[in-house]
């Protein structure tokens, strides 16, 4: 190896360092928004996304409003609550908008991420009709960011809720290890999509009938996030 390639792959290894550094920064100061995950506090990240509505700028921006955004489609689409039904058009109009205008300062792969959600979010409110073009987004986005823990657990998000025949929960599994794996570290550990790829794992295991395996996990998810509620909820019918 000449000189000249030593000082390239130096120069290769220390802005990766510093993309991971950055990962650190951008979510060691969340872990208000955090804790409402873990106890289901949507209306703090209303709250947090309001507030940053004319200002976002990353692709941590983004992932508040994805999240936020599939919380209050959701709800809008239960039994009793259509009267939250325009509220919820209006965060995917403005999730759609907002990911357009920084398309070009996202990391590679999460422009598609992000659009697919946009595809999932209108499909669910009737505004558009592409279950195929979100997932053929979802697995452009792990092609262009094979090792990114978020690209990778989007995906396999998008293979877990899909209906058959488009969903494979056993190749969602397979991705949701994978996004764990890179999801270690304290670089991630307030960023909320950490303690959900575990929380997904434990479902797989569980249609999958190995409820040994995740009652195993869920116990240890808890251990390190001992305020997730939803897993919480998941242990009696694990312990049957």
């Amino acid at each position: 190896m000449t000189k000249y390639q030593v000082q390239r792959s130096v120069l290769g290894l220390l802005l990766i360092v510093f993309s991971m550094t950055l990962s650190a920064q951008d979510f060691s100061a969340d872990g208000a928004l955090l804790k409402a995950y873990l106890t289901n506090d949507m209306p703090a990240w209303k709250a947090h996304i309001d507030v940053r509505r004319d200002d976002v700028q990353s692709t941590k921006d983004l992932l508040y409003e994805y999240g936020y955004c599939g919380y209050i489609v959701a709800e809008a689409k239960k039994d009793g609550k259509e009267t939250l039904l325009p509220e919820a058009k209006r965060y995917v109009q403005r999730f759609r908008r907002h990911t357009e205008a920084i398309k070009g300062k996202l990391p590679k792969g999460h422009y598609e991420m992000y659009m697919s959600a946009v595809y999932v979010y209108e499909l669910r409110l009737r505004e558009s009709f592409h279950p195929v073009k979100s997932l053929e987004l979802a697995r452009e986005a792990v092609k262009l960011a094979p090792e990114d823990p978020m690209t990778l657990c989007y995906c396999a998000t998008a293979l877990f809720y899909a209906p058959k025949p488009f969903g494979d929960k056993k190749e969602a599994l397979e991705l949701f290890l994978k996004a764990e794996k890179r999801f270690e570290g304290k670089d991630w550990y307030h960023c909320w999509w950490r303690p959900a790829t575990k929380m997904y794992i434990v479902q797989c295991y569980q249609k999958a009938g190995n409820k040994k395996e995740a009652l195993r996990r869920a116990q240890d998810l808890l251990r390190e996030y001992p305020e997730y509620g939803f897993v919480t909820s998941l242990i009696p019918a694990l312990q049957e």
